[in-house]
């Protein structure tokens, strides 16, 4: 059976794009693995951060539409955007986040479910410049990445990638039995919460939350708001099949689309919320080396004849041009014991 292995990265939509740049890598240390265009709207950024090496599970996305009028979180749509942090960081992240002046709620004690029942966590809950809800998830297992020694932040205290997405619905059964028909498996329900994992044969992160909210108001789309999900699947066969599989289930699902970095379709589950399935492959060094990643603006080659003025009416951002100097060949495995 095809499934997918977990959520590949999520998209939202930002304001002023230094701003974006300044909180994601200069506060909470990821990395700029890449800096492209919107490929339908080529006059707008698209900003990638994550590990040292992009790898899928880490991936945060950005559109800046400057100019863009600031959403609304709500129904129809993911509302709260989860990290995750080793336990025996989370001192050092209430002390960054202070000496950055980022305003942030707890740590908060928190029970989930995960693949092995309950686990307690302990949570940070912060807003992004633009208001998006991010949760730092303190866990005592987490999952290894490919920490870039370049980081303001040390190896040991790194984030570690995508520790879950809660969306909200008015219905959550409808939902969860789309996403179990992908490959997730139901850990099991707190209140109005459903936790759902990747499949027993695949790693337990990125995992979905799906809120049953009842009558409340949908969201509107715009800056500070999460545009989609996309979920990982190894290769183009899975990413067909599984294509294949919602077309008969009635489900409306674009054709394959190249994003340079990987192939993607979208589709929206049933209750709203827009969801995508990507490839693990090429990844981000097929047009960049490990050293260079996020160093200089890539194009698609169809983009390329208009890159002069492409770049004319893109904003001009003094952190990313020039682009920070990386330093090369710096990556090393980071890893908790589970």
């Amino acid at each position: 059976m095809h499934k997918v292995r977990g959520i590949h990265h999520i998209t939202a939509m930002a304001g002023h794009p230094q701003r974006n740049l300044e909180f994601y890598t200069g506060v909470l240390g990821l990395r700029l693995v890449k800096v492209t265009v919107n490929f339908d709207d080529p006059e707008t950024y698209h900003f990638y951060y994550g590990d040292g090496l992009g790898q899928p599970g880490t991936i945060l996305t950005f559109f800046p539409w400057q100019r863009a009028l600031a959403g609304r979180a709500g129904v129809h749509q993911v509302a709260i955007i989860s990290l995750a942090i080793p336990l025996e960081s989370l001192g050092y992240w209430i002390h960054r986040l202070m000496e950055k002046g980022v305003g942030y709620e707890g740590p908060q004690h928190r029970e989930v479910l995960g693949p092995h029942g309950l686990e307690e966590v302990r949570v940070l809950t912060l807003r992004d410049p633009d208001g998006i809800v991010v949760e730092l998830v303190a866990a005592s297992s987490v999952p290894a990445i490919q920490h870039w020694a370049g980081a303001p932040v040390p190896e040991e205290c790194a984030v570690r990638g995508l520790f879950a997405a809660q969306m909200w619905v008015l219905q959550a059964e409808p939902s969860v039995r789309l996403l179990e028909g992908l490959g997730y498996r139901v850990l099991g329900q707190v209140d109005a919460i459903t936790y759902l994992g990747p499949s027993e044969e695949e790693p337990s992160w990125g995992r979905i939350e799906v809120r049953e909210t009842g009558q409340f108001m949908a969201a509107k789309g715009g800056v500070g708001t999460v545009h989609h999900v996309a979920f990982r699947v190894p290769d183009d066969e899975t990413q067909q099949a599984l294509r294949e599989q919602l077309l008969r289930q009635g489900v409306r699902v674009t054709a394959v689309q190249d994003r340079q970095y990987f192939r993607s379709v979208y589709f929206r589950e049933p209750g709203g919320v827009l969801f995508e399935i990507a490839t693990d492959t090429p990844g981000f060094t097929h047009d960049e080396s490990f050293e260079q990643l996020g160093t200089s603006l890539r194009l698609p080659a169809w983009l390329e004849p208009v890159r002069a003025q492409i770049m004319q009416k893109l904003p001009a951002i003094p952190y990313a041009t020039p682009l920070p100097v990386q330093i090369p060949g710096q990556v090393s495995a980071a890893s908790s014991e589970e």
